[in-house]
């Protein structure tokens, strides 16, 4: 038996859709404009908030998944009382924290809603769009030439394109695995062309050498959960095979490979600037101010001040003075220490334990948190605006697709 339909119900179910849209056209957005992601992001917020109760927002903060990224937030608003910066530097270390309050939002949303979908189809074709049209420009010197930017990218830049395409490319691998196992060849030809096209962009054209680990690592990934051993022998077989005629093809790759330890050797010799120079530099740095105050940090926003500090006087790469340690377990032990550093783990775990399951949507989770945490290493990509908000949007999306089907087969 239905309850009354009541001026406040009518409401929620006009906004809804209206909340569902928002986010798609965010995860649209993402690979080509920062400021039109925003401006949707805030949308979606007023839209949403009126749909939904405060017992559904309740029901995700009382679980890990939903309750450790607002506890990482509030730690990160806590942390603006001892930082000893000034208020301007406070508030932009804490406007890092500011999104991961998206993701119980997002669960809450997408626990009720089957559009969750639709998100992404919407960035996987914006990708593709974003792909085809950086080709035409590639193969046109006209457009070429004042167009493209350093890296061979229309917009941003090689490392965060290439990690876009990576999500994308592993995306439909389970598509792809899906369609030969139901014997759809279209659905499997049309996955297949679009990863060899990314994977010749991200090898030939426009590398980031993040990607490049991470993929390995979601490789490993997908072949445990989803392939029998004989598979798995055939799938590694013709990875090594892709990897060697890439190695062997493309200078470009080569270059960029090669310049890791050409870059590390220059850095040790000489202490010039370097690209991995100044990583191991960033690094060394940041666990000796974790060391320097290791339980609660230096407090939120005193990352910069610290660097400048530590550059004072010095020349090469020790002068240089970052704003972020390109380690997103140092950037947040620093600010909030090894406390802060546990909850963002313990959130990591958190999520990584949403997508055990099976299904398209944990699959996709699966990959954006992998990603995340694999990047994590040589970048602080959670407090990056592009990295940050495909993990935030992506997490809550297939999280609450995911918990709705669990929830499903318990009959709760």
């Amino acid at each position: 038996m239905t309850g009354p339909v009541t001026e406040t119900n009518t409401i929620q179910a006009k906004l809804a859709p209206l909340a569902d849209g928002f986010i798609v056209a965010a995860a649209v957005s993402l690979p080509w404009s920062t400021s039109a992601t925003a401006i949707f992001v805030v949308l979606w917020l007023l839209v949403l908030i009126p749909t939904l109760s405060w017992v559904d927002i309740r029901r995700e903060i009382a679980t890990p998944a939903g309750g450790l990224p607002v506890l990482l937030f509030a730690f990160g608003v806590v942390g603006m009382l001892w930082a000893d910066v000034t208020l301007v530097e406070r508030w932009k270390g804490f406007d890092s924290f500011f999104k991961l309050l998206a993701i119980p939002l997002l669960f809450a949303q997408f626990r009720r809603s089957a559009r969750g979908h639709w998100v992404f189809a919407g960035y996987l074709f914006s990708c593709i769009v974003l792909l085809a049209v950086t080709t035409i420009v590639m193969v046109i010197p006209s457009l070429a030439i004042s167009l493209l930017r350093f890296g061979n990218v229309l917009v941003k830049n090689a490392p965060t394109q290439s990690g876009e395409f990576v999500t994308c490319i592993f995306a439909l691998l389970y598509v792809a695995h899906e369609a030969i196992e139901r014997r759809h060849w279209r659905w499997v030809i049309a996955s297949i062309a679009t990863i060899f096209a990314m994977l010749a962009n991200i090898l030939y054209a426009s590398t980031g050498r993040t990607a490049l680990a991470v993929a390995i690592v979601l490789l490993l990934l997908f072949a445990i959960k989803r392939l029998s051993a004989k598979s798995i022998a055939l799938v590694i077989s013709l990875s090594m095979l892709v990897g060697i005629t890439a190695w062997y093809t493309s200078p470009y790759l080569r270059q960029r490979v090669d310049d890791i330890w050409l870059e590390i050797q220059v850095y040790e010799a000489t202490n010039a600037r370097t690209s991995s120079g100044e990583r191991i530099e960033f690094w060394k740095k940041s666990v000796e101010f974790v060391r320097q105050s290791p339980l609660l940090g230096h407090g939120t926003g005193s990352i910069r001040a610290l660097f400048e500090k530590a550059a004072a006087g010095q020349a090469g790469t020790a002068g240089v003075a970052a704003a972020n340690p390109h380690n997103q377990t140092l950037a947040v032990a620093i600010q909030l220490g090894l406390i802060g550093a546990a909850v963002l783990w313990a959130m990591w775990i958190a999520h990584l334990l949403v997508f055990h399951g099976n299904g398209l949507a944990a699959w996709i989770g699966l990959v954006i948190v992998t990603q995340n945490i694999v990047g994590s290493f040589f970048n602080s990509h959670l407090f990056d605006f592009v990295q940050g908000w495909v993990y935030v949007i992506g997490v809550g999306v297939a999280g609450g697709l995911t918990l709705n089907a669990r929830a499903k087969r318990w009959n709760f």
